[in-house]
């Protein structure tokens, strides 16, 4: 089961796209949509990416800072940001790290024994590190409730 809301955000330490750094502590002070996602370059997730990139003036002026996770390669992650004109970071988290510490890992994915990517996950960190909003798709097939989360930003 996911991380709730009230519960502090773990931190997290994943490569970017041009394979620097980036901490979730980096953005202490700042509003983060945090959205896990399971793989680049499949139809639901490029729906959702591109639906929050469409969404990104409206995040913007709520102060709220966008980071995508998946437990793809940065490589990967890099083409399909490109190939989508995403402008927010997609995180590379192929150890799986951060999926876990958010309890958002799904396992077997599309019916491969073995194969763990994360959960369609969405979770808005306030300013001060605490979870403020979940939402956790029933399969990674479905898109997330953007309303309730553009509701919640």
């Amino acid at each position: 089961m996911a991380l709730s809301v009230g519960a502090k955000a773990p931190d997290f330490t994943l490569l970017n796209t041009n394979l620097e750094p980036v901490s979730l502590s980096s953005f202490a002070g700042k509003r983060v949509l945090l959205a896990f996602f399971p793989a680049a370059f499949t139809g639901v997730c490029e729906a959702e990416l591109c639906r929050f990139q469409e969404s990104m003036q409206q995040l913007n002026n709520a102060g709220v800072q966008v980071l995508a996770v998946s437990a793809d390669l940065p490589w990967s992650n890099g083409g399909f940001a490109k190939a989508n004109n995403l402008s927010f970071p997609l995180l590379s988290d192929w150890k799986m790290d951060a999926i876990r510490a958010y309890d958002v890992s799904w396992e077997n994915f599309a019916g491969i024994e073995g194969l763990t990517r994360s959960a369609r996950a969405t979770f808005v960190i306030g300013a001060d590190g605490m979870i403020e909003f979940v939402d956790v798709t029933e399969n990674p097939g479905i898109e997330p409730d953007y309303a309730a989360i553009l509701a919640k930003v």
